[in-house]
């Protein structure tokens, strides 16, 4: 079985925009998220992001235009010597109630499925209680990154039962985390 490392897009690799990041002119990354990326890639685990696009069946923005997004995102990682095995979506608003919309586990499940991933060996950092939610739903390990929506996540989680996961300020302490526990 191989391990991964589970990362949320918005408010973690790239600035959360309450607008929704529609076009690449809107995707910024985070500061210190390449050169996290780029850490995480020489750790024999597969980096897959996740994250859910609603914008996609909002009609704000055509599935062309979030694989675009992805797409130049991912050779932005690389090219700071990172690595992206996968990058999967949902493409559900929170109404659909989608088996792959966070805090539902599909996402996860699928990737378990196709890259044969022991998902209690595995990990997640996202910055909202949704993705706190989905990785305990399997079993990862989980990072609370404060960044994005992370502050105010927080506290959500706090007040509804929701622990057991590490707060670290950025995706830089999440992989200096990782990593440590990795090597030791």
């Amino acid at each position: 079985m191989h391990r991964a490392v589970f990362v949320d897009r918005d408010g973690v690799i790239c600035r959360n925009r309450n607008d929704h990041v529609k076009r690449w002119e809107e995707f910024v990354f985070l500061p210190g998220v390449l050169e996290a990326m780029a850490r995480l890639a020489r750790l024999d685990l597969y980096i897959v992001v996740i994250t859910n696009q609603a914008i996609i069946n909002r009609r704000m923005a055509p599935v062309e235009v979030v694989e675009d997004i992805h797409a130049r995102m991912v050779r932005d990682i690389e090219a700071a010597g990172g690595r992206v095995d996968q990058v999967r979506y949902c493409p559900h608003r929170p109404a659909e109630r989608g088996a792959c919309r966070k805090p539902q586990p599909g996402l996860l499940l699928k990737a378990k499925v196709e890259l044969e991933l022991d998902l209690s060996q595995s990990y997640l950092v996202g910055d909202a209680k949704t993705d706190m939610q989905a990785a305990r739903a399997v079993g990862c390990r989980r990072y609370l990154v404060l960044t994005g929506r992370g502050r105010r996540e927080l506290i959500r989680c706090w007040l509804h039962g929701e622990h057991g996961f590490k707060v670290v300020p950025d995706l830089r302490a999440a992989v200096r985390g990782i990593v440590r526990r990795e090597d030791g």
